[in-house]
C-alpha cells in the first residue's frame, strides 16, 4: 500500500474517530440535561397554574393530573390541556387552556380556572398580540379587568349579559379598544359552558387520556 493510501486511511479513522466522538458527547448532554430541562418546564407549568388554582383548592398535581382535549368549537384550539384539582381525593377544579381567536390582533391565549359549583376561580392571559395602550389591558400587569371574572358563573351574569357593555352585557370594554375584551368574554363565557357540558368526562378520564368532543356551544347570547 503506497505511503498516500495509508494517509487516506489514517485520515478517514481520524475523522471516523472524532464524529463518534462528537455524537457520544451530544448523547450525554443530552442525557444530562434532559431531566433539568423537564424539572423546569414542569415549575413553569406549576407557577403558572398558581396563578389561577388557590393553592387551599387541592391537594394534588394539576400539572400531571391532567387529560388532552380536542374540542375546538369549544376551547379555541386544535388540541387543549385541561388539569383537575383534587383536594382529599375528591375533585375540586378544573383548570382549562383556552383561546380567543377573535382578538383584534389574533388570537388571545387564556387559561381559566373553574370550581365544582362552575364559578370562576382566575382567569389570566398567556398570550397575545393586541395593541400596546389598548388591548393589552387584559393583561393583569397592566389593570384589574381580567381579574373581574372571578367569583362569576353562567348564571352570574345571566347569560344575555355576558357581553361587553357596549353590546347590552356586564363588562367593561375599554376605550377603543372593544372587539379585545369583547373577544375574552366570550372564550371565558364558552369555557364555563363547557365545563357545565363535558365536566363529568373531563373528572373521570384517565390522566394521560386525549378527549375528542366535538359539539359546538350553542348560539352566542343576543
Amino acid at each position: 500500500m503506497s505511503e498516500a493510501a495509508r494517509e487516506s486511511l489514517r485520515a478517514g479513522a481520524q475523522l471516523a474517530l472524532a464524529a463518534l466522538l462528537a455524537t457520544a458527547l451530544l448523547a450525554g448532554t443530552h442525557l444530562l440535561t434532559r431531566g433539568r430541562i423537564a424539572e423546569s418546564e414542569l415549575r413553569s407549568q406549576r407557577e403558572a397554574l398558581q396563578i389561577v388554582l388557590p393553592p387551599a383548592s387541592h391537594d394534588n398535581d394539576p400539572v400531571t393530573d391532567a387529560v388532552t382535549v380536542q374540542a375546538p368549537a369549544w376551547l379555541g384550539q386544535a388540541s387543549a390541556r385541561v388539569h383537575r384539582a383534587r383536594l382529599r381525593g375528591q375533585h375540586s377544579a378544573l383548570v382549562l387552556e383556552l383561546t380567543a381567536p377573535d382578538g383584534y390582533a389574533g388570537p388571545i391565549r387564556l387559561l381559566m380556572a373553574v370550581d365544582r359549583e362552575g364559578r370562576v376561580l382566575g382567569v389570566r392571559v398567556t398570550g397575545h398580540q393586541e395593541t400596546p395602550g389598548l388591548g393589552d389591558d387584559i393583561e393583569a400587569g397592566r389593570s384589574d379587568w381580567i381579574t373581574r371574572f372571578t367569583g362569576r358563573s353562567l348564571q352570574d351574569p345571566p347569560a344575555p349579559r355576558w357581553a361587553v357593555r357596549r353590546d347590552g352585557g356586564d363588562f367593561d370594554q375599554f376605550s377603543g379598544a372593544t372587539v379585545t375584551p369583547r373577544a375574552v368574554v366570550a372564550a371565558v363565557r364558552r369555557g364555563l359552558e363547557f365545563v357545565a357540558r363535558h365536566g363529568d368526562a373531563l373528572r373521570t378520564a384517565e390522566a394521560g387520556a386525549t378527549l375528542s368532543l366535538q359539539t359546538a356551544p350553542d348560539a352566542a347570547p343576543p
